[in-house]
């Protein structure tokens, strides 16, 4: 995984800035926060969960999408995004 990669899309960072706000959601309240419509959010989140950043749990037809902050990379990348943010 490389930084440029996570940080290339501005619609990434949206969708990984509203799973570290919110801990957790299903792709329907991430579109909702996010901006982004339903295929952008989906295709940003199946990146994600490819390189590790995301976890996908399903409950039936329910998808819900997690970061877990005690994975350090995660909470690296938290950290550099509430850096950047500061600036």
């Amino acid at each position: 995984m490389r930084a440029e990669d996570i940080l290339s899309s501005k619609g990434r960072v949206k969708v990984l800035k509203v799973l570290l706000s919110e801990g957790q959601a299903n792709i329907t309240r991430i579109v909702k926060e996010s901006g982004l419509n339903h295929r952008l959010v989906e295709r940003h989140l199946e990146e994600l969960v490819r390189m590790g950043i995301v976890q996908e749990r399903r409950y039936g037809r329910l998808r819900m999408f997690m970061v877990d902050l005690r994975d350090p990379k995660v909470s690296g990348l938290s950290e550099v995004l509430r850096q950047l943010e500061s600036l």
